[in-house]
C-alpha cells in the first residue's frame, strides 16, 4: 500500500500536465465576462500555417485526463485549444445558468478573448453535447467542421430510462458522480469495453478524492440542468457544418444505435465511424484509430 500522503491520481496528473507542455500548450485562465472564467490550454507558439481545433471534453475529469493522448498526436497538424468547461477545473461562474447552452456560450465567449475567427471543434460524451450547441451558435462561418464521439445529442426520455436501467442506479448523477469505489468501479466498467484490472479500494478512493469531489454540488446541478433525454422525442435541428460521429461499438453508455440514428437528423453532411472493442471513450481504448480518424476528415475536403 502506498503511504497515505503519497496520491497516485496527483503524481499522474503532473505527468498528464507535463505532456501537455511537451507538446507545445501552455495554461492560462481567462475572464470571458464578469462573472465567468476559464482555464484553457493553447498553443505556446500559434502558428498560421495550421488550423485551429478545440477539443471539448466529458463529464468527470478535467480535459488533461481525457484528451492526452489527442494532444500528443494532433498538436503537430493543428493550434490546439483545450478548456475545461464550466466547475471543471479552474473554470468557475457566479452565474446561475447550468444548461449546455451555457457552457457552449462560455465557450464561444473563450474563443473570441482568444481571437478565433475560424475553428474545427470536437467533443466527447458531454462535451459533444456542448459541441454541437457551440456550432449551432457559432454556425459554419466560424466553426468548420464537427466532431462528435460518444455522446447523447440526441438522447430522449426512453434513452435515459435505458441508461438508468443498465447501471442500475435511479439518477443519473449516481452514475457520473461516484461516491464510491462500488459505484467507480460500475462507471468504469460501463465506459471501457475490456475487463478492467483490479484496483484496490485505496487507489480508487484517491481518485475519487482527486477527480469527483470538487465543485460536486455545482457538477450535480450541470447534469439536472441538462435539457436532454426528459421527453419522448429529440429535440436537436440540423447543423450545416460536416459532422463526423466517432463510437464505439460495444459502448454501454450510449448503445451505438443512438449513433446511427444521429447521423440521420443532424447533418445532411455527416458520416459515422464505428471503433470495434472500443466503449465509451474510444479515444483512450483505441488511441491510434481515433486520432488517425479525426485527423483524416479534418484533413479532408468538404
Amino acid at each position: 500500500m502506498l503511504p497515505s500522503f503519497v496520491s497516485f491520481s496527483g503524481l499522474y496528473s503532473g505527468y498528464l500536465r507535463r505532456c501537455f507542455t511537451g507538446s507545445g500548450l501552455f495554461s492560462q485562465k481567462i475572464d470571458i465576462d464578469n462573472e465567468t472564467s476559464l482555464h484553457v490550454w493553447g498553443p505556446t507558439d500559434q502558428s498560421t500555417h495550421k488550423q485551429s481545433l478545440v477539443l471539448i471534453h466529458g463529464f468527470g475529469p478535467t480535459a488533461i485526463w481525457q484528451w492526452r493522448q489527442q494532444v500528443q498526436f494532433l498538436a503537430p497538424h493543428f493550434n490546439l485549444y483545450v478548456p475545461d468547461l464550466i466547475f471543471f477545473g479552474e473554470s468557475t461562474t457566479r452565474s446561475e445558468k447550468r444548461c449546455e447552452q451555457f457552457q457552449a456560450a462560455s465557450v464561444a465567449k473563450l474563443l473570441e478573448k482568444l481571437g478565433l475567427k475560424k475553428c474545427h471543434v470536437a467533443g466527447t460524451s458531454y462535451g459533444g453535447i456542448v459541441a454541437y450547441n457551440l456550432a449551432k451558435i457559432l454556425g459554419e462561418d466560424k466553426i468548420e467542421k464537427v466532431v462528435i464521439c460518444s455522446s447523447g445529442v440526441n438522447m430522449t426520455k426512453n434513452h435515459n430510462v435505458k441508461l438508468l436501467e443498465r447501471a442500475g442506479v435511479e439518477k443519473i448523477e449516481d452514475l457520473m458522480l461516484p461516491t464510491s469505489p462500488q459505484s467507480l468501479r460500475k462507471l468504469m466498467t460501463l465506459a471501457v469495453a475490456k475487463r478492467i484490472a483490479f484496483m484496490p479500494d485505496f487507489l480508487l478512493n484517491d481518485f475519487l478524492n482527486k477527480l469527483y469531489t470538487e465543485n460536486r454540488k455545482e457538477k450535480m446541478e450541470l447534469l439536472r440542468g441538462l435539457s436532454l433525454g426528459k421527453i419522448d422525442t429529440s429535440n436537436i435541428s440540423p447543423l450545416q457544418q460536416e459532422v463526423l460521429i466517432i463510437w464505439g461499438e460495444d459502448d454501454k453508455i450510449f448503445p451505438v444505435q443512438m449513433a446511427h440514428e444521429l447521423k440521420e437528423v443532424i447533418s445532411k453532411k455527416a458520416r459515422i465511424e464505428l471503433i470495434k472493442e472500443a466503449s465509451h471513450v474510444p479515444q483512450t481504448e483505441k488511441p491510434e484509430e481515433f486520432n488517425n480518424i479525426i485527423l483524416n476528415f479534418l484533413r479532408s475536403s468538404s
